[in-house]
């Protein structure tokens, strides 16, 4: 085969054989097909799309195009979420061990943030000693053991991917559906999970900023994942405002802490988090239902043993023994620590969620480029949600920040991020909005 004859019949409107697909993604791999010819069919894709056995073609040739795990020694079924990104979103802290305390195993294969929205492992890297990358031995050990382990992307888990997301980001081709598709879940199949849940994202911290978006790219997810026989679903949730009250790193580690021991919780946060793992538990055959598996989601967090699980993994990936009891004491803080108050006082009737989480790039919570450096301690903590109340003693939020310059700075962004009325104009957006289903 050739790489310009494929690219050609993309090109054309055709429809690629898996062994075309495959010839390809092999290329992709070892380098015997140029950048030129990929962003070639990148470009082809994104303009003549691809049918569903297409898609799975491509997402399971990636999936082979590198290792793939195998958690056969484990007795538990393999569980694990992908969210497409947002603002204050930490559910993964607190559904990996509330599923283990369930019964499941959850090797939970994370990244760091991109653009305005913040990533599972820039946060666990705010607390001291913790792993993010620990090699398989050590990731295998704590999963099997302690039923979760949350790290980074190890050993060479679809290396085709990782090319492809390279070029394709270089020649406007990422926003292919088609692409994200086989992108996200050539990962997640190379994890050699048995059930997944997606948390797609609409709104204005979302990159799908729109629901018919969010749900077009649901379903093709869930399409192609079952096609490759990963038991799959997808919630549709609402990223109009920060899922926490918290957006940042050390910050959104405390929030998690605060979660698991019942000091404080989020109602959006519980919502998102008891649903994406109720629906793991029902996929996973640990409940008949996802709204069985929902109350043993909740019976995990008000017992306790979802607390106690987390602080079994930190402890078991090099962090503090006694994290969960002592998280104020190890998690870093910032310099300066100050109220941002609302110009006027009113209720919350609107935040532009991706300038929150903007603000806190600036601040330096996030990166500009990649190779810049995160301050774990900066941040936003109790935001107002849509609904609240803001006046001379509630403020917008409070900002952590690393002098009074940067301080200042962020407070006029989020004073522009929020829209203050009055409350008979407050707009009703449930957290979950929408399941989709093969």
């Amino acid at each position: 085969m050739l790489p310009q004859e494929i690219i050609r019949k993309k090109r054309d409107g055709g429809q690629l054989s898996p062994e075309e697909i495959a010839f390809f993604v092999k290329g992709l791999a070892d380098g015997s097909v140029s950048e030129g010819q990929v962003a070639a069919l990148a470009m082809a894709v994104y303009f003549k799309r691809l049918t569903v056995d297409e898609r799975v073609a491509l997402t399971v040739a990636m999936r082979d195009s590198g290792d793939v795990l195998d958690w056969s020694d484990i007795e538990a079924p393999v569980l694990d979420k992908h969210s497409t990104g947002g603002v204050g979103d930490n559910v993964s802290l607190m559904l990996a061990p509330a599923l283990a305390a369930c019964g499941a195993a959850v090797p939970m294969i994370s990244g760091r943030g991109l653009g305005h929205t913040g990533g599972t492992l820039d946060k666990f890297d705010s607390i001291p000693g913790y792993q993010t990358q620990p090699d398989n031995t050590l990731f295998k050990k704590v999963v099997k053991e302690v039923g979760c382990a949350v790290i980074g992307q190890t050993g060479n888990l679809a290396p085709a991917d990782k090319r492809f997301y390279g070029i394709r980001d270089v020649t406007g081709t990422v926003e292919s559906i088609d692409l994200i598709t086989a992108s996200i879940l050539s990962k997640k199949l190379a994890a050699g999970l048995q059930g997944l849940v997606l948390d797609v994202k609409w709104g204005t911290g979302a990159f799908m900023a729109t629901l018919e978006e969010a749900r077009a790219l649901a379903e093709s997810l869930v399409l192609v994942a079952n096609g490759a026989g990963l038991k799959t679903t997808a919630l549709l949730t609402d990223m109009n405002e920060p899922l926490a009250s918290a957006a940042g790193n050390a910050v959104e580690v405390q929030n998690a802490v605060d979660f698991l021991k019942g000091t404080a919780i989020d109602n959006r946060l519980w919502d998102v988090t008891v649903a994406q793992g109720g629906e793991l538990l029902a996929s996973g055959g640990l409940a008949d239902t996802a709204e069985a598996g929902a109350d043993k989601m909740r019976d995990a967090f008000e017992s306790g043993r979802a607390a106690e699980v987390f602080g079994k993994m930190v402890s078991a990936l090099g962090g503090p023994v006694d994290f969960m009891e002592k998280a104020e004491l190890y998690l870093p803080k910032a310099k300066v620590e100050a109220p941002i108050y609302a110009e006027h006082e009113g209720v919350v009737t609107g935040v532009d969620a991706r300038a929150v989480g903007i603000a806190v790039v600036a601040l330096g919570g996030g990166r500009r480029v990649a190779a810049d450096v995160i301050d774990p301690t900066v941040g936003l903590t109790n935001l107002a949600g849509i609904g609240n109340t803001v006046d001379a003693d509630a403020p917008l939020a409070i900002v952590h920040a690393d002098s009074e310059e940067a301080a200042h700075a962020a407070a006029a962004a989020v004073r522009q991020a929020y829209t203050i009325g009055e409350a008979a104009h407050v707009p009703d957006h449930p957290s979950v909005v929408e399941r989709i289903a093969a």
